[in-house]
């Protein structure tokens, strides 16, 4: 048995082709591949691929927090300026807060990489006992958006948001998440740390 809490995680990718099974989605085995490796906690995830239509979406994000259970839900793709890209309007349509400072650093990171990273309008918020996060739909993107910008020493430049992600979940009454730190390191106030296990 493991002595980590566990937690139920909701993958979420938002595209009209792949929902179609015109191509095959990498967001939601990026996502998977990634928390595995960087979560200690066991983890049971509830996927999701899904059209790029906002009733959709809302309705989506609703069932995997308020019926599923999710502590965290992760959407990938839907959140440029396209017509079609409405992932973001749907996020903060089912809301209780919005934490802005997620997207602020997501494009931060981005911005390392592709100028294009302006366009993006990825956002977070809370719903109930459960943080909700809009992440880009490419895998490589993904992987930066969370881990962070490396420098060619291998070393973080930029930081990834997952470092904040596991005290948010604590804040909102979230089970308590640990990360390996070789992949990811969580940050938590020295008063928040709990002490090892037996």
């Amino acid at each position: 048995m493991s002595h980590h809490d566990p937690v139920t995680i909701g993958l979420v990718a938002t595209s009209d082709r792949a929902s179609q099974g015109i191509y095959r989605d990498e967001g939601i085995p990026a996502l998977e591949d990634w928390l595995g490796t960087a979560l200690l906690n066991p983890v049971r995830f509830e996927r999701r691929l899904i059209p790029d239509d906002q009733a959709t979406i809302e309705t989506t994000l609703m069932e995997l927090v308020d019926q599923a259970g999710c502590h965290l839900v992760i959407t990938t793709g839907g959140t440029g300026p396209a017509a079609r890209d409405v992932t973001p309007e749907a996020t903060l349509a089912v809301a209780d807060k919005e934490l802005p400072g997620f997207g602020e650093q997501m494009r931060r990171i981005s911005l390392e990489f592709v100028p294009t990273a302006i366009l993006s309008r990825q956002v977070a918020v809370v719903r109930g006992k459960a943080l909700i996060l809009n992440l880009p739909g490419q895998p490589k993107s993904i992987r930066e958006t969370l881990e962070g910008a490396r420098g060619s020493d291998s070393a973080v430049r930029v930081p990834g948001i997952f470092a904040a992600v596991p005290y948010c979940v604590d804040l909102v009454g979230g089970p308590y998440l640990e990360t390996r730190e070789e992949v990811v390191k969580a940050f938590r106030p020295k008063s928040a740390i709990r002490p090892p296990k037996a």
